[in-house]
């Protein structure tokens, strides 16, 4: 098991962590620091349980925030899963399609008279 330090606030601590989640506990660390760093520049010195309370309080309110925004956006996700929005493809009239058919055969035989005559 290994110790980690960081310091929270005003604070240092100590602290062990399994192998390998070192990392993990310095970076929850350094969030609630960054919470504690923000009420003592606004309150000035606040005792250390009353720090940590706080900061724990922002914390625990900016996750409920993005629990919710998650829920939000998973509800939406299923809904559009469930009722894919429609896709329209225009269908093309099937009197400009003939329309069409006829200009290209007019074309094909207009190209292979050019193509008889330049070759007599």
């Amino acid at each position: 098991m290994a110790e980690v330090e960081f310091t929270i606030g005003h604070k240092e601590y100590r602290v062990g962590a399994a192998d390998g989640e070192e990392r993990l506990l310095q970076r929850a660390a350094a969030i609630l620091d960054g919470e504690a760093r923000q009420i003592l520049e606004q309150a000035g010195r606040v005792p250390e349980p009353r720090l940590l309370l706080l900061a724990g309080l922002m914390l625990a309110d900016r996750f409920a925030t993005l629990e919710d925004r998650a829920e939000k956006a998973e509800r939406h996700i299923n809904r559009l899963q469930q009722n894919p929005p429609r896709v329209e493809v225009p269908v093309i009239p099937s009197d400009l399609r003939e329309a069409m058919a006829e200009l290209a055969a007019r074309a094909e035989s207009l190209a292979d008279r050019l193509e008889e005559q330049r070759q007599d």
